[in-house]
């Protein structure tokens, strides 16, 4: 009776935790979650209002926004915006893994752009910015961003789109639109069964478990390993490339700046330019196809806008030659 009395017990206790574990549901922001269960909040955090949402939201989208004097503000960049290199949702199936085929799998799936930038979604949850190879990039500029979100903004403003320091305001506006859009539990692909022993550890006091849980199930950072054009540019990088996924490759990412109203001046939407792209690649490797994908080009004087480079996270060497036998067939045809 006694052993039956216990089992009585648990499988109530379950079933108690069950009907109230609506503390923690698939909609939960991930950041929130967090912050309830004890986890400390960072540097960037804010309590923010709507109208700094909304501001942000325009600055991110637009470049520009309605000010706290009541006028619009000016541009950040009069060559980019935030969206030429950054989505706004999720672009991985998995957040705790960084695949450039399974993200272009994704993209597919869900209709979204394949950038060379990071998600800004769950962009408040990461705790270092600027990573890996960076540094080569930007030199001392990334110290001061590399463990500052704030930080982080100003540099993506200034260099990467070219454009002037934000203002303290616009700084905190996006800040706060980025708390929006942090992800929910359901973005983390938490399983029934982990969700129940989210709000279980919860309701038993062992927060630090359930914090535990949450920090396996995304990226605290995102990784970026620059690499070089391959040594021979006829043989690329010697893996055979499938030309339906270069198209998807180049309507997605090339054709996101490239195409006729691109931020881009170079269109790449004739027959034309499939015949010079393909020409390109076997020309010297300072201005080859490859050299352009994994060194970018940089600003200059007179011609500040510029190409972002592609890490291997972004693009692999794989995508690389699938774009290659897209760009080759359409020439040929």
């Amino acid at each position: 009776m006694k052993k039956l009395g216990l089992i009585i017990l648990v499988l109530g206790s379950v079933l108690l935790i069950q009907a109230n574990s609506s503390k923690y549901t698939e909609d939960s922001k991930l950041s929130e979650t967090l912050f309830s269960l004890g986890f400390t909040k960072p540097n960037h955090f804010i309590n923010y209002s709507t109208e700094q949402v909304e501001q942000g939201k325009e600055l991110v989208y637009e470049g520009r926004t309605i000010g706290p004097d009541g006028k619009q503000s000016r541009f950040i960049s009069k060559y980019y915006n935030c969206l030429s290199c950054h989505n706004t949702v999720k672009e991985d199936p998995n957040p705790a893994v960084s695949d450039p085929e399974a993200r272009l799998d994704y993209a597919i799936q869900n209709d979204i752009p394949f950038l060379q930038a990071t998600t800004f979604r769950g962009i408040v949850s990461r705790e270092s910015f600027y990573n890996g190879d960076y540094e080569k990039k930007y030199g001392d500029l990334v110290e001061p961003a590399r463990n500052n979100l704030r930080e982080a903004i100003q540099l993506c403003a200034v260099q990467c789109a070219q454009g002037r320091k934000l203002e303290s305001w616009e700084l905190e506006a996006i800040l706060a639109y980025f708390w929006t859009i942090d992800y929910t539990l359901a973005e983390l692909n938490l399983s029934d069964d982990e969700l129940f022993q989210l709000n279980y550890a919860s309701e038993r006091g062992r927060e630090r478990q359930a914090i535990d849980l949450l920090r396996t199930k995304y990226l605290k950072a995102s990784p970026a390993t620059f690499v070089s054009a391959p040594q021979n540019l006829k043989k690329g990088y010697e893996a055979k490339g499938s030309s339906s996924r270069g198209k998807e490759i180049f309507e997605r990412s090339c054709l996101h700046c490239h195409e006729p109203d691109g931020v881009s001046s170079a269109s790449f939407h004739t027959d034309f330019s499939f015949d010079f792209l393909e020409r390109t690649f076997y020309k010297n490797k300072s201005i080859s196809f490859y050299s352009l994908i994994r060194n970018g080009t940089y600003a200059m004087p007179g011609h500040r806008p510029y190409m972002p480079n592609y890490s291997k996270e972004r693009l692999s060497d794989k995508q690389v030659e699938d774009l290659r036998a897209y760009i080759e067939l359409k020439a040929q045809s």
